[in-house]
Parts: structure tokens; C-alpha cells; sequence
């Protein structure tokens, strides 16, 4: 706590804030904004003193945190509406909305009904419309970015994700942050609002470090490798910081026929240097159903690659997790590395081959700055914190005798 205190009482929290904080956890993100909510705390009560104005968000003893209550209930019919429990006259509110919780529910014509990303998004909108134009500034977290693989137009299609953003402009939402955005470039569609797309890196490769200590970092042992184009970025970020060579698998696809919304995957083409012996780490935005990543660890195996590590900011598996865990007995799969910041069942995060990265820390982090109208640059390049992190591994394994000489 008072590295925390040291490192930003001469950079964020000396300045004004923006307006007392308010935090949303929308339906499904409950756990996540609990956990933000505890760290805003901790900081607040820890960091007292250090700013001009005392408790970050309002008079202190008014309110013991910073949720603010909120509910969306639904007709019979399945309608529903927003509803504020709690003020938000003049504060910077911020509201995480997880659009891929479909383990929420709601009744209809007595039926249970699991709500999709279109209800999320819904209920969000009526949230931000029951405040009535009274906060002083909105911002939405949302995670997993609502239509975000709808980002451009082919053919005849809609644009469904320039759409939602330009509709959260107009609410009067002023800052949207994301995850890994699956194209960034969609927030050309609101030049004037403020969007970042945040890369989850350091957290992902700091869950795996911490759950497997025999990894070695270096050329002859490990090796980066993007499962297509699309991910080529986020893999050349690691293969620069972590200074591994790296290989990429490009996916030719069956464009006659689509199935299941998208082109079948005819075979992997890989290029690069070999693989084999070394463990090989593959990172991709998102697993939807994970046959893609299975089929590439496959690929990878036959090159005599060792062990395979699959990370995803977002680890959907839509058709469940039955050919993971078989995957992961056959030793095609060793682990996979993901976030909390969509919903994952009880079954996926107590698999013995699941890493989840907890990023309510980062987060707050966000949150905390935003509030203060600081930048975002430091939270935004990780390289320095992957750095120190690899630094103090390698030590590790030295001083246990793992390390070759």
C-alpha cells in the first residue's frame, strides 16, 4: 500500500477529481465491480490525506463504497426498464457492463430466458437514460466490445458496432474503454468521443508466470506464435518485449459456404522457424467455440513443437469445454491463459488446464486516474511492468537452480 501511495500521490491523486465516483456493476458484472469497489476503497481510505478535497467520492460517512444501486426489472412480456436507486446528481459515473453474461436470466411469458448481448446492451442504455442528463459524466466499461467482430461492412450487412457507439455518443457518454478491441479502428465512428482499446498482456503473462515456474524465456526454449493474421499485432508485442523469435499460422478458408456466421476453416499454413522442442505461446482477442486453437496445436505437435499455451482476452467456448479437457489429456493443450472480464462457468475456471487473470486491479487502476483527469499513458504500455516481471522470474529460477547455465 504505501509503494501504491509513493508511486501516485505526486501524479494522480494530488489533482482534483472530475466529480465524486460512482460505480455501476451492471447485471453480470456483480463479482467484477465488487472486486474494483474493494480496491477503490482500500486506495481511498489509504490515500486520505494525500488529496486536497479527503474521500475520492463524497462527503465521508455518506456512503460506505462506491456502487450505486441499480435494477432493470422486466414485464411480463420481456420489456423492461432502468432504474437509479441512489443519486447520481454531479458525479463521474462509471458503468461496467459485461454484454457477454449470458448466465443472467429474466422470465418471459413465464418462461427463463438467458439474455443476450442485445438485452446487455439494452439494459445499459436504460441505466444511462434514467439518469436523466444529471451526472456530470458518464463513462461505460465495457469489456468485450458489443458487435465488436461487426466492425465493417461487407457486401450488404449492418454496422452494427459503429452503430452502438454512435447511439452511446448520443446518450452523452463521453469516455468508452474496452478490451482488446477486435479492430480499434471502429471508433472512427465517434472521432469525438473518447474510446481506448486496453491490451490485458502484462496480466495474462504475469497469471501464467505465477501458475507455471518451469517455463524458460528465451530463444532455444520458447517461441511466440499468432494463430492468423488478425492476431499478428498483439504476438509481435510479446515477441519484442520477451525478445523471442516468432512464427505465424495463416487460415485458409472455404469462402463458398458459411457456417455458423462465418467462412469454414479449410487448413492452417504455417510460416516461420522451427518449433520443435520448444513451448509455444499463442495469443488470440478471443476463443468463440475453440476448434480453430485446438486445429493449431494440432499443426504444432506434428512440427514437434513441446508444450503449447493458448491465451485469449476472452474465452467464450461456445460449444463448451468437452474437447478442451480431452485435448488437454492427449497433451495437446497445456494450459489456457484468460481474463475475468467476460462471464466464465464454474466448470471452465476449475479446470486444471484454465489460468484466469484477474484484472479488477487494473481496472481501478483506470478508473482511479480517469477520475482525476490524468493520462492514461502509463497504464497503457505495459513493457516496462512485463520487464520487471521477467526480471524477477529469471531470479527465481536461478536462485531455485532451475535456469540453464
Amino acid at each position: 500500500m504505501t509503494d501504491f501511495v509513493n508511486t501516485w500521490n505526486n501524479d494522480t491523486f494530488l489533482t482534483y477529481p472530475v466529480g465524486p465516483l460512482g460505480l455501476i456493476a451492471m447485471q453480470g458484472t456483480e463479482e467484477l465491480g465488487e472486486k474494483v469497489n474493494k480496491w477503490l476503497i482500500r486506495w481511498r481510505d489509504n490515500i486520505e490525506g494525500y488529496t486536497d478535497d479527503g474521500d475520492m467520492r463524497t462527503t465521508p460517512g455518506e456512503h460506505p463504497d462506491f456502487l450505486i444501486k441499480t435494477s432493470c426489472p422486466r414485464f411480463g412480456n420481456g420489456e423492461g426498464k432502468g432504474m437509479l436507486k441512489e443519486t447520481v446528481r454531479g458525479y463521474d459515473i462509471y458503468i461496467l457492463c459485461d454484454v457477454g453474461a449470458y448466465n443472467c436470466t429474466y422470465k418471459m411469458y413465464g418462461r427463463e430466458v438467458p439474455m443476450s448481448p442485445d438485452e446487455h446492451f439494452a439494459d445499459l442504455k436504460r441505466i444511462i437514460a434514467a439518469m436523466s442528463g444529471k451526472a456530470k459524466r458518464i463513462n461505460v466499461i465495457m469489456p468485450m466490445l458489443y458487435e465488436g467482430r461487426q466492425h465493417r461492412r461487407s457486401s450488404r450487412e449492418s454496422l452494427d458496432c459503429a452503430m452502438m457507439l454512435q447511439e452511446l455518443e448520443q446518450l452523452g457518454v463521453e469516455n468508452l474503454i474496452t478490451f482488446d478491441a477486435h479492430d480499434p479502428r471502429v471508433q472512427n465512428a465517434v472521432p469525438t468521443m473518447g474510446f481506448e482499446s486496453i491490451m490485458p498482456s502484462y496480466q495474462i503473462f504475469k497469471a501464467l508466470l505465477r501458475k507455471d515456474k518451469t517455463l524458460r524465456i528465451d530463444k532455444q526454449h520458447l517461441m511466440i506464435v499468432s494463430p492468423d493474421e488478425g492476431a499478428i499485432d498483439r504476438n509481435i508485442f510479446y515477441a519484442s518485449v520477451l525478445g523471442l523469435d516468432m512464427g505465424l499460422f495463416y487460415k485458409r478458408r472455404d469462402y463458398s459456404r458459411i457456417e455458423n456466421g462465418r467462412n469454414p476453416i479449410v487448413a492452417h499454413e504455417y510460416l516461420g522457424d522451427s518449433v520443435e522442442g520448444k513451448d509455444v505461446f499463442v495469443a488470440d482477442d478471443i476463443i468463440s467455440s475453440g476448434e480453430s486453437v485446438i486445429d493449431l496445436a494440432r499443426e504444432l505437435k506434428k512440427r514437434k513443437a513441446n508444450r503449447i499455451f493458448a491465451a485469449a482476452t476472452f474465452a467464450l467456448f461456445t460449444n463448451g469445454i468437452d474437447s478442451y479437457s480431452k485435448a488437454y489429456e492427449e497433451g495437446i493443450i497445456d494450459r489456457v491463459i484468460s481474463t475475468n472480464l467476460t462471464y466464465c462457468t464454474p466448470e471452465l475456471r476449475g479446470s486444471p488446464w484454465f489460468i484466469q487473470a484477474d484484472m479488477s486491479k487494473y481496472i481501478s487502476y483506470i478508473i482511479a486516474t480517469l477520475n482525476h483527469n490524468r493520462s492514461l499513458s502509463k497504464l497503457l504500455n505495459p513493457s516496462k511492468r512485463i520487464n520487471k516481471l521477467l526480471e524477477k522470474y529469471n531470479q527465481e529460477q536461478t536462485d531455485s537452480g532451475m535456469r540453464l547455465v
